[in-house]
């Protein structure tokens, strides 16, 4: 929405721009425009400047998507010239006049400064531009205005290729993450029933709140952070159910979410990172997760024990992690700063993230 509020107002500027610029380079400036009524020149030049605009507009919205992206230079060439061809008949040449000259007597030597007379000018009397300097002039505009709108519309073009790409990319990576998240809550509830928990109940309904909000609301590219925040405390939740006494797990909240925005399953995989690696079916282990909210910023702090280690698990990371920071640096390029250390028996993660 920005964007193309943005590139409307660019589109307004240029426009604006096309208009003053000619006033800005004649020797007489802006007070030519109070001519308007009186001199069929000013009017003809502005005539054109309006063609010149229109064709700016023109080239901008339907000649170049149509003609110039679909390869056809022939047939834009060719309307180019003609648009030319109508401005410059919108400016006769006729229209420049020379001053005229003054005649003086002869004898004006002999008659006093103070007491010589002169014919009066006429109302038009001011030096009106050679016809090849108006031609140079029109053709600069026109030319400008061209590039200007070629420019403009191979950056957007540019620009849309490139969110194109970030949004397969990042399609990718959601896909990749779902059924991550899936696979390991799976396994959570296989082990309730191994168990034969009663909470095993407990936490498939737990899990059909959470595949729900996977579905429906994670297609999106924004969620609101509530929901978010909503999801976490529902998977922690359930992790709680299926661990009970193993792990001391402590989850703690700072802040209110207001209309903040997020983007979904941006913050579950380091979280699904403490609970993949640690815990220790066998003994006693603590996870920390600390959440802060305020206006524009959130900051995500996760302590887990390394209690699982294999010679497989070389980092204390996966699939999810990966792609989570991968997101990161897609969606938050500048506005977020991910610190981990991964020390011998802890790993913690503390990110900062401008909404």
């Amino acid at each position: 929405m920005k964007k193309n509020t943005y590139r409307t107002i660019g589109l307004v500027i240029a426009g604006v721009a096309f208009f003053i610029l000619p006033y800005i380079f004649s020797p007489y400036g802006f007070p030519e425009l109070l001519e308007l009524g009186t001199n069929p020149h000013e009017r003809s030049n502005l005539i054109s400047t309006v063609l010149i605009v229109a064709f700016f507009y023109l080239s901008y919205f339907v000649l170049i998507p149509r003609f110039f992206f679909s390869e056809k230079y022939v047939a834009f060439a060719a309307i180019s010239v003609i648009a030319f061809l109508v401005i410059l008949g919108a400016f006769p040449r006729e229209d420049f006049r020379k001053e005229p000259r003054r005649e003086h007597s002869s004898d004006s030597r002999l008659i006093p400064p103070q007491e010589q007379t002169y014919p009066a000018p006429p109302q038009d009397f001011r030096e009106k531009p050679p016809a090849d300097f108006a031609l140079s002039q029109k053709l600069f505009l026109f030319l400008l205005a061209l590039f200007l709108s070629l420019s403009l519309r191979t950056n957007d073009r540019w620009q849309q290729s490139e969110q194109d790409r970030l949004r397969t990319e990042l399609s990718y990576l959601k896909a990749q993450i779902n059924p991550h998240f899936l696979f390991n809550t799976l396994n959570s509830i296989y082990s309730l029933a191994i168990e034969k928990s009663d909470a095993t109940a407990d936490a498939i309904v737990q899990l059909s709140s959470l595949m729900r909000y996977v579905i429906r609301d994670a297609q999106h590219d924004l969620v609101p952070l509530q929901k978010e925040l909503d999801y976490i405390g529902q998977y922690i939740a359930l992790q709680k159910i299926r661990l009970v006494d193993t792990v001391l797990v402590t989850y703690e909240r700072q802040g209110v979410a207001t209309l903040q925005m997020i983007a979904p399953l941006l913050l579950i995989s380091f979280i699904e990172n403490a609970f993949k690696y640690g815990v220790n079916p066998e003994g006693k282990s603590e996870i920390l997760i600390q959440v802060t909210v305020d206006e524009h910023q959130l900051t995500l702090f996760v302590f887990n024990q390394k209690v699982r280690l294999r010679p497989s698990d070389e980092h204390a990371g996966g699939i999810g992690l990966r792609n989570t920071r991968a997101r990161l640096d897609l969606l938050y390029p500048s506005r977020h700063t991910l610190h981990i250390e991964d020390a011998q028996d802890t790993f913690t993660i503390d990110l900062t993230l401008s909404l």
